[in-house]
């Protein structure tokens, strides 16, 4: 069985898809862009910004479900350009104890949502 999770905390979705889905233990993240959920603006210009912002989504899903970033075992990042890993890595590992960071790929794309700069996944397990 599996229950939606939802919150006004993080940006409503952009197609139809949920901001996670809950399965047993575990929490599928939809992927999440630089969209602030209290104006509905992208985060643009800094892509430090706006990885902050993805997280800062992340983050509310994962409080809705009752969890934290210590629940996350999986991470995928999307980026436009390769060339900002070092800066959008950065931000993240603010994010993560690296002794217990997830697993995680961080793979350049051609365009994303929205032409944003990153996108970020996750899948957390209680």
């Amino acid at each position: 069985m599996k229950k939606i999770i939802t919150t006004k905390n993080a940006p409503a979705p952009i197609g139809p898809y949920n901001q996670a889905v809950l399965s047993g233990n575990t929490l599928y993240i939809s992927g999440q862009i630089p969209i602030n959920p209290a104006t509905g603006e992208l985060v643009s210009g800094d892509i430090k910004k706006e990885t902050k912002q993805s997280l800062e989504n992340l983050k509310a899903i994962l409080t809705e479900a009752g969890m934290t970033f210590d629940n996350v075992v999986k991470s995928s990042i999307f980026v436009k350009d390769m060339h900002q890993f070092s800066e959008i890595n950065e931000v993240y590992a603010s994010y993560f104890d690296a002794d217990t960071a997830p697993a995680r790929e961080t793979v350049e794309v051609a365009n994303l949502p929205k032409f944003v700069n990153v996108e970020i996944s996750m899948i957390a397990v209680k």
